[in-house]
């Protein structure tokens, strides 16, 4: 499992929105996504991936950080894996 953080997403983006311009860069299908709102200009969107190593999320993220669509400037933090036990 690994998760990826897209900053500065508009808060009316949908779900499927967001699924659709990731799989258009190659990313693999999320299995979920949770908003976070921002304060005030930069809402942020939590995207895991169930079937996707960290590495191999590593590899992907470059394609989509500081990317402009829909009318922002969209930033993709990998995130440190988490122990769930």
């Amino acid at each position: 499992m690994a998760d990826l953080m897209l900053g500065n997403v508009e808060e009316s983006v949908s779900d499927e929105e967001i699924g659709e311009f990731l799989v258009r860069y190659g990313f693999p299908q999320f299995s979920t996504i949770r908003r976070i709102p921002g304060a005030g200009s930069r809402p942020a969107a939590l995207v895991t991936f169930d079937d996707v190593t960290p590495d191999g999320l590593r590899n992907l993220q470059p394609r989509v950080h500081n990317l402009f669509w829909k009318g922002r400037t969209i930033t993709a933090l990998l995130l440190p894996e988490r122990d769930e036990s």
